[in-house]
């Protein structure tokens, strides 16, 4: 998490928790799926002979130790904070309940979701997409790192490629463009639930997307397709 290849930027995360503890003081109702990336990959370990089942098991605990360390630093921020697994872990986070996570929401605490949807072979991105039509979302905010939204091509090997302000969920499908997994897309368009990529390196990109500020790449359902500009 930040820029370290393994494991916890302090910084970074420090960072992120003052943009998100800012966001929910503003009265905006915040909930977050975290990965665990940067600590473990199931489909790599899979690849090496680990069984996969058991190989996604192990990422859904890396994902509890980014949770504590967000929660942690937006407690530090100010925030008030609650912690839910799809894995039970009773000593250190309620269990997914959905209508708590609701109240937890409307008290004006910020949710972060762990263990992603508790099943192997399930991404992040789908754990994010059905938390967040769950809860009752009205965007799905996909932070990524060093990329500013979606592309007609990866920006980093071609340097025509172009950055999309807008596109509809279908468009992204057919044209099997960088969003996230098919199957979490597939239950965002089914759900019309908008989607926004942005370059979470970007001063503020965090609180300004959750203020609705024009920012990356809108997916949403019907979206006439809008190119930005070339990378």
């Amino acid at each position: 998490m930040g820029d370290r290849e393994f494991g916890i930027d302090p910084d970074t995360i420090k960072g992120l928790a003052s943009q998100i503890a800012r966001a929910s003081g503003d009265g905006i109702e915040v909930a977050i799926v975290v990965g665990g990336g940067n600590f473990w990959r199931g489909q790599a370990a899979a690849e090496t002979g680990m069984d996969r089942a058991t190989a996604d098991y192990a990422g859904m605990l890396s994902t509890m130790m980014n949770a504590l360390a967000l929660q942690d630093a937006l407690e530090h921020a100010g925030a008030e904070v609650r912690t839910q697994t799809a894995l039970t872990m009773a000593q250190i986070a309620e269990p997914y309940i959905r209508r708590r996570a609701i109240r937890h929401l409307e008290k004006g605490r910020v949710v972060v979701f762990a263990s992603g949807t508790g099943n192997p072979f399930m991404t992040t991105d789908t754990a994010a997409a059905l938390r967040a039509i769950e809860v009752d979302c009205e965007t799905l905010l996909m932070a990524k790192n060093g990329v500013d939204g979606v592309y007609d091509a990866d920006p980093a090997t071609s340097p025509d490629a172009t950055r999309f302000e807008q596109l509809s969920h279908l468009e992204a499908i057919q044209r099997r463009l960088q969003v996230m997994d098919s199957t979490a897309l597939s239950l965002c368009m089914e759900h019309e639930l908008p989607i926004v990529v942005f370059d979470v390196r970007a001063p503020d990109s965090i609180y300004r997307a959750l203020h609705g500020e024009r920012i990356g790449t809108t997916v949403s359902a019907g979206a006439l397709t809008e190119p930005a500009h070339r990378g």
